[in-house]
């Protein structure tokens, strides 16, 4: 699991998994998430600006982030 300490209010889920390198662009990351392989809090969610706040789940091809 890796833990990612969040600076702001949010940060959008696109962004999210370029900060933790689980994808190497953001085109990459829209094309993930638009796909349904991501999930947000234990769900699939196919918003790619959605906000990931503190204390949030997402996890991706195995690898889940928790925000801190």
């Amino acid at each position: 699991m890796i833990e990612f300490k969040l600076t702001g209010d949010y940060i959008p889920m696109i962004q999210l998994l370029k900060a933790a390198n689980l994808v190497s662009t953001g085109g990459e990351a829209q094309i993930v998430v638009s796909e349904g392989e991501v999930t947000y809090n234990g769900e699939v969610d196919y918003r790619k600006r959605l906000k990931v706040k503190r204390g949030d789940v997402v996890e991706f091809r195995g690898t889940k982030i928790m925000v801190i």
